[in-house]
């Protein structure tokens, strides 16, 4: 029965994947603007705190709720915080929801996890599907720095009203740190990058980083059909080879952002060498890409974050290095003159992490760990 489940969510990958290439369905908002998207850009506002009730600090995932289902409002913005109120990185348990219309924050989910291998820290892995699932992937410190990473994290599924419903682990899965989504309705793709192969936690007091290349970016089919309980059906490694290392103020860099493109492509936000990867064909790879193909590297790109996608299919991420967000053709031009400062007064570039595009596509919603607020940059 696996394997029939299987040939039929990817027969229907194959037939989405068809709308795609033909500029249809799923991707109907994509287009091949002659314009760039940061350019109509020009107001930036502050729509909320945060922190919730608990006090966590550190927002890092965001995903713009598409459809309303349960406790979930179509519009609304999630973001994930990857610190407790002790501002130690790894430790953080909770996802807030904000309404950017009033402003409103509540905390969408509590998350106790006996299921996840070391624990729960919510990292910038974020995603909210049409049917009401949430998945976010946790990269857990027992102390809030690197020697305290003795556990791979897993991805952990939530239903509408915030109730932990499955844990993914194993098969790959060490040290989720950033993912988005093909969903397809009763399946769904989730491509998502991880940061801790062949990272081996430095002694406590060490001030010596751990250093690998081995980051991965997996492709995990998973069942998402409304009221039923997700399965993982099947996991594709599509990519490896990415640098990696532990810092004893970021707790853990890698390969972060990852969008997926109108023709298939996923983009890929290569960290610590401030370069754009592309892997090709990515919704239907049966092949690791190893690190890909470079789109671009240096120039504007700094230590680049979280990434997403244009409704012009142009790339867009937030630099660790300076807070500017870029925005790059899938041809490799960074757009000259259109990277916009997001730090804020007194903050610095590592602020910067998640960021969603607006369902009507005319806004970007970001976050700034540096003062735990989300932004609408429109």
């Amino acid at each position: 029965m696996k394997s029939i489940r299987r040939s039929a969510a990817m027969g229907a990958i194959v037939t989405a994947t068809a709308g795609l290439l033909a500029g249809s369905g799923v991707w109907a908002t994509a287009a091949n603007a002659s314009t760039t998207f940061l350019g109509s850009l020009t107001a930036n506002k502050l729509v909320a705190s945060t922190v919730p009730g608990n006090g966590d600090l550190n927002p890092y995932g965001v995903a713009v709720v598409p459809r309303s289902t349960g406790d979930l409002v179509q519009g609304d913005v999630l973001v994930s915080n990857f610190n407790n109120s002790n501002n130690e990185e790894g430790t953080g348990t909770t996802i807030v929801q904000v309404n950017p219309s009033t402003d409103a924050v509540t905390q969408f989910a509590g998350i106790s996890d006996p299921g996840c291998p070391g624990g729960v820290g919510l990292t910038t892995a974020l995603v909210a599907l049409r049917n009401g699932w949430v998945i976010v992937g946790s990269l857990p410190s027992t102390d809030g720095l690197p020697d305290g990473l003795d556990g791979p994290g897993c991805l952990i599924v939530l239903d509408s009203h915030g109730n932990v419903r499955e844990t993914f682990a194993g098969d790959g899965i060490n040290g989720p740190w950033d993912m988005t989504a093909l969903d397809l309705g009763d399946v769904t793709e989730l491509f998502v990058t991880n940061v801790l192969n062949g990272i081996v936690p430095p002694p406590a007091g060490s001030t010596t980083d751990s250093t690998a290349s081995q980051g991965t970016v997996l492709r995990i089919l998973i069942t998402s059909a409304p009221n039923v309980l997700p399965r993982r059906l099947l996991t594709t490694k599509i990519g490896s080879g990415f640098a990696e290392s532990t810092d004893p103020t970021a707790l853990i860099i890698g390969p972060t952002g990852v969008g997926l493109g109108p023709n298939g492509t996923l983009y890929v936000a290569d960290t610590l060498n401030n370069r754009i990867a592309a892997i090709p064909g990515a919704v239907l790879r049966l092949s690791d890409d190893g690190t890909g193909q470079t789109v671009s590297e240096g120039g504007d790109l700094m230590g680049e974050l979280g990434l997403a996608i244009a409704p012009n299919g142009d790339i867009l991420t937030v630099n660790g290095g300076n807070g500017n967000i870029v925005e790059v053709t899938p041809q490799g031009r960074q757009v000259a003159n259109e990277e916009i400062d997001l730090s804020t007064p007194g903050g610095n570039g590592g602020d910067l992490f998640g960021l969603a595009v607006s369902l009507n596509g005319r806004a970007v919603y970001y976050v700034n760990d540096g003062n735990n607020m989300l932004y609408k940059l429109s």
